[in-house]
């Protein structure tokens, strides 16, 4: 038998795909690489194990996000598919595949195919995954998790990779990583202030997202690219298309930038200029990561990475931008769905909205359940006009740009927010730094009046909302009806030292009609730890257990000695888990009681 037939039968599926078409920015390559990398980790790769060159059949990769990288290996009869130990890769297609994956993991997130036989009908293909520097392979499934044994388009196969959990983690992490380089080159080149950072990062995305831009901005001289650089953001802009927005309410803060006296200058060690750096770092290093990942707050991600680096924005004007688990947990506590109509009245850089959208489109079926998602299902609205522009552009590169966003005061804009007939309002209200005309309960009691009758309004606030007394709490309870309150982890928001609770209400029940006890939630473990310089980190990967167990006792209303609480409250009493909650002393060891002796003296030592 002849493997040359297999080679062309995989060659002519390829070309039925489009992986050689000239639009799909993919390139097929065959027994070598045209990327110095790829040969290098090929060049000790032989499948005898001798130390040889490793020469797979076919090498794949995009233009557009390095960090994939496929490779096939052919073999004509489907008896050599693939061994029961899946290592005699001289003999067989699977583990070839593998043997050169295991040798490319080292600097790419590796897709191995084994491909078998000698006719269309007989044709086999096993697609695997070895992620970047994991030490084990897994098997690539279709959404249904069902096994990939098929040629697919290479979008939709690097889709289905790009979600394994090893790959995420690793992407962000490497984002991250890159986010402090970023943030040190703007602060000793770009001389760019806190507030114009995550503007230059939004900004260039979105230009990137015009394929011509992306492809020139290298010819243009520093000055012309400045001009260029914001023609393009126009454009982009305009074409969006977001309803109830002001084009130029959108685009005004990018015009400082534009004509940024550091960005428009060559230099000795930069000739072509700091924005074209700037630019090229973040097509290499983010525009493949957002283009991918479309659940991510990748604007606001940044935003708050630089901001660790800085010791917190002293100008924020109360802004405490919430991290991505906790607007997930959001969006799963409401139960956003494809039928939910949800709002954000501080909507920030868009986390809230964007979170809510990925489930929502979890349980969207058809193209016109998505598109409604997109055009009527998210509306949210942001006074700051920095901020407005984060979250309009944040929404474009989700790839739809039909968000309902509107700038502006949210308590000038009542009318126009109750249109949409909102059932899920998700908030995070600028922190009022004891200004009583901006206390966090006001923003979640208009929150809850702009929302439908019996809808779900949940809120993150500081403690203090929910232990001190204040009037606002007896207002809240006359209109609406108190579910439940968690009292979230302490360094939550670090470097913000801010203790906070979430607060769940039913909007537009009264609280005392409803007879109603109120579930309370002693959420302090998320799991993530202070780490110097990346601040709060997942770094035992087990949020997500402790998600879906705060999720499931939520609503469930679960009381768990140590952990949750049910109590009937008013506005008198203090609403949070600590005042009500039993402690659990079978969980109390000796280290706990010593600690806590310790702290008591050392209190009354200080305070003497």
């Amino acid at each position: 038998m002849n493997e040359r037939i297999t080679e062309n039968l995989v060659r002519d599926k390829l070309r039925q795909l489009g992986y050689y078409s000239n639009k799909n920015d993919v390139l097929v390559e065959e027994q070598k690489s045209s990327i110095l990398a790829v040969n290098r980790l090929l060049s000790k790769a032989g499948k005898a194990g001798k130390g040889g060159r490793g020469s797979p059949e076919f090498i794949i990769h995009s233009i557009a996000d390095s960090d994939f990288l496929v490779v096939a290996e052919c073999k004509p009869s489907t008896k050599f598919h693939a061994s029961k130990n899946l290592n005699k890769p001289i003999h067989f297609a699977v583990d070839g595949a593998l043997h050169y994956a295991k040798h490319l993991k080292e600097s790419y997130n590796v897709i191995a195919i084994g491909i078998s036989g000698d006719s269309t009908k007989s044709l086999r293909v096993s697609t695997y995954l070895w992620s970047k520097q994991a030490d084990e392979y897994k098997i690539v499934t279709n959404e249904s998790g069902k096994h990939l044994e098929e040629l697919i388009e290479f979008s939709e196969l690097t889709r289905l990779a790009a979600f394994d959990p090893n790959v995420v983690k690793k992407r962000h992490d490497d984002l991250m990583a890159f986010s402090r380089t970023l943030h040190e080159f703007m602060r000793d080149h770009a001389k760019l202030t806190e507030s114009e950072k995550p503007l230059l990062v939004s900004g260039t995305l979105i230009a990137l997202r015009n394929k011509a831009f992306a492809k020139s901005f290298g010819a243009y001289s520093p000055e012309a690219l400045q001009k260029q650089w914001l023609r393009v953001i126009r454009d982009e802009m305009e074409k969006a298309d977001i309803p109830y927005s002001k084009k130029e309410d959108m685009t005004q803060p990018y015009s400082s930038i534009a004509v940024h006296p550091a960005l428009g200058k060559g230099n000795k060690k930069f000739p072509k200029g700091i924005l074209f750096e700037l630019i090229t770092l973040l097509s290499d290093k983010v525009a493949p990561f957002i283009n991918t990942y479309h659940d991510f707050d990748i604007v606001g991600q940044f935003y708050g990475e630089f901001l660790k680096y800085t010791g917190g924005d002293q100008k924020a004007l109360g802004i405490v931008l919430t991290p991505r688990h906790v607007t997930e947990l959001f969006a799963l506590l409401a139960n956003a769905n494809k039928h939910s109509k949800v709002l954000d009245i501080c909507a920030g850089t868009g986390g809230f909205l964007i979170s809510a959208m990925h489930q929502m489109m979890k349980t969207a079926i058809t193209t016109t359940e998505k598109n409604k998602i997109k055009a009527k299902g998210l509306v949210g609205v942001e006074n700051q006009p920095n901020m407005f522009s984060l979250a309009a552009s944040n929404m474009i590169l989700r790839g739809d740009g039909k968000a309902n966003l509107y700038q502006g005061s949210c308590f000038d804009l009542t009318e126009q927010i109750k249109k949409h007939r909102c059932d899920v309002g998700l908030l995070n209200p600028p922190y009022s730094q004891s200004d009583e005309d901006l206390y966090e309960l006001k923003f979640v009691q208009h929150m809850l009046d702009c929302l439908v009758k019996g809808g779900i309004g949940i809120a993150i606030v500081p403690m203090s909302c929910a232990i001190q007394p204040h009037p606002m709490k007896q207002e809240l309870l006359n209109e609406h009806t108190l579910e439940a309150v968690m009292s979230m982890p302490t360094e939550l928001f670090y470097p913000v030292g801010v203790v906070t609770c979430v607060m769940v209400f039913t909007a537009k029940e009264p609280h005392n009609v409803s007879n109603r006890k109120t579930w309370f939630g002693y959420w302090k473990d998320d799991g993530f730890i202070k780490t110097k310089h990346l601040g709060r980190i997942d770094a035992h990967r087990t949020w997500p257990e402790i998600r879906d167990h705060w999720v499931h006792s939520y609503r469930n209303r679960d009381e768990v000695p140590g952990e949750s609480v049910k109590q009937k409250v008013s506005a008198l009493d203090e609403w949070c888990a600590e005042a009500y909650m039993e402690t659990d002393y079978s969980k109390l060891s000796k280290h706990d009681f010593e600690k806590t002796v310790r702290d008591y003296a050392i209190f009354n030592l200080e305070n003497d």
